[in-house]
């Protein structure tokens, strides 16, 4: 008799395997430890890199200053209305990550991204204190919590806190002055939102360098799905020549050994691989094209006699010449293609529009809204009085006297509150608002039309540089 009792389904639910990666040498591992020097260098070396601007300005070379709501770079200030610069920097990161995923792959995530950069550090450290992967598995696999693998796990782990603590840190710098804030960070005088910011990044860095690690990069970047747009048959990526390696087998002597491929199924290349993938298994989601599977068959091919390159960076196109027998194309040829050149061209075109824009723009700046509550008001002889409310930018690094005028009709008169003058002083490096009026005599054009266009100016008097916005005046339309 057949049971009728349901059957529960099958779960397809798999436990994470803990990946523990084996150290290797080799160029591209040389490589990458240079990279991590330089980024990791750069990140925590910029905010205490000083930069004199003079009097009354902040002598950090590169500040988010969110209170005066400025950027400073080196000589580049970034004001509130010119964030456009900033939109130009990120559409130029945008299409050079575009450029470089189309002739090299994913070498941005190999090599560069900050989830790899940290990855790896915290690897590094992880193999330092536990050993190579052996013995990292051995002390994974063992179910008992003795004394040594609680020191072990407690050493690793304030060696993980403290770089990431480091990370918190740093960013936080890169918003106010740095000596001044790591005086108070330690002194418990800073900013509870200094505090909190440090903390969020410290458990993030801790968790994701520490604990997700290739998690990140398969299931939260949504860059693994969109680089299958950005890559094409003539892309060099990471790739395995199975018409060279395959049949697999361990060339020992015996008979048919001269009839196996190069590939001696040694998995050296999945032993050192971050994301835990087999690169013989052909192009995957997780490869993050680092290179380390290069170095480790590399070296094993040296060691059983073996041509290098059997796992190396290749196009897809040179496949069938080699297996002809034939050489590859340059790699030049397969990196100047119409998709990677239209990339070039596009980032470059935004660079020089930004410089050109960085150059040209003035020292001065003027905006004018006009207060339409009421339009206008009549004064008791009759002459017609607009309100304009006009925010003067200077952007030197001195106090400098500015100078409004009116210009369209010259029935129109203008007046600043506060000052029976034309002139007003604006403080260096600041913007000033001003409560500007714009009044028309009884009788005239502008009192009796609806609206007349004027143009407001504003000169440095010191420099002589000039700027205008165009407005217009409102009549009693009669």
């Amino acid at each position: 008799m057949t049971s009728t009792e349901p059957q529960a389904p099958e779960s397809l639910y798999a436990a994470r395997e803990p990946i523990f990666p084996k150290r290797v040498t080799g160029n591209f591992r040389s490589l990458k430890w240079i990279i991590m020097a330089i980024t990791l260098g750069i990140y925590y070396i910029t905010p205490w890199i000083r930069w004199d601007r003079g009097p009354n300005l902040p002598d950090q070379a590169v500040l988010l200053d969110l209170g005066s709501r400025r950027f400073f770079f080196f000589w580049i200030e970034i004001w509130p209305h010119e964030f456009y610069f900033v939109a130009g920097l990120l559409v130029m990161a945008g299409l050079g990550l575009f450029l470089f995923t189309s002739a090299l792959g994913r070498v941005w995530c190999g090599y560069a991204c900050p989830q790899t950069v940290w990855t790896d550090l915290f690897l590094a450290v992880e193999r330092w204190i536990e050993g190579d992967r052996n013995a990292r598995l051995r002390l994974h696999r063992q179910k008992k919590l003795d004394f040594r693998k609680a020191r072990l796990r407690v050493t690793k782990w304030t060696a993980w806190l403290l770089i990431a603590v480091a990370t918190g840190g740093a960013w936080v710098f890169y918003f106010t002055d740095a000596p001044t804030l790591l005086v108070d960070l330690f002194t418990l005088q800073a900013h509870p939102i200094a505090y909190t910011t440090i903390a969020i990044l410290t458990g993030t860095t801790f968790f994701f360098g520490g604990f997700a690690r290739e998690q990140i990069c398969i299931y939260a970047c949504p860059w693994p799905r969109i680089q299958a747009a950005m890559m094409d048959e003539d892309t060099i990526t990471i790739g395995y020549r199975e018409w060279r390696g395959e049949p697999r087998g361990k060339h020992r002597k015996a008979e048919g050994a001269e009839e196996l491929g190069d590939c001696i199924d040694c998995h050296a290349c999945v032993n050192v691989c971050p994301m835990g993938i087999d690169i013989r298994d052909g192009q995957q989601l997780e490869c993050i094209t680092c290179g380390l599977c290069i170095d480790a068959c590399d070296e094993m091919m040296e060691k059983v006699g073996k041509p290098r390159g059997l796992i190396d960076y290749m196009a897809l196109t040179d496949e069938e010449r080699e297996r002809a027998g034939e050489e590859p194309k340059p790699v030049i040829k397969h990196i100047l293609r119409p998709r990677t050149i239209l990339y070039t061209a596009l980032w470059a075109l935004v660079g020089v529009a930004l410089v050109v824009a960085l150059f040209i723009r003035p020292e001065i700046d003027m905006t004018v809204a006009a207060v339409r509550n009421p339009t206008y008001i009549t004064l008791a002889d009759g002459t017609i009085r607009n309100t304009y409310e006009v925010r003067l930018r200077n952007k030197h690094g001195e106090e400098r006297p500015f100078r409004l005028t009116v210009k369209g009709h010259p029935a129109v008169r203008i007046q600043l509150e506060g000052t029976p003058y034309q002139t007003v002083k604006v403080p260096a490096d600041s913007m000033l608002n001003q409560r500007v009026y714009l009044q028309a005599p009884p009788g005239s054009d502008p009192a009796k039309a609806e609206r007349t266009d004027v143009r407001l100016w504003v000169e440095d008097i010191s420099s002589g540089e000039r700027a205008y916005k165009d407005t217009f005046f409102n009549g009693r339309a009669n």
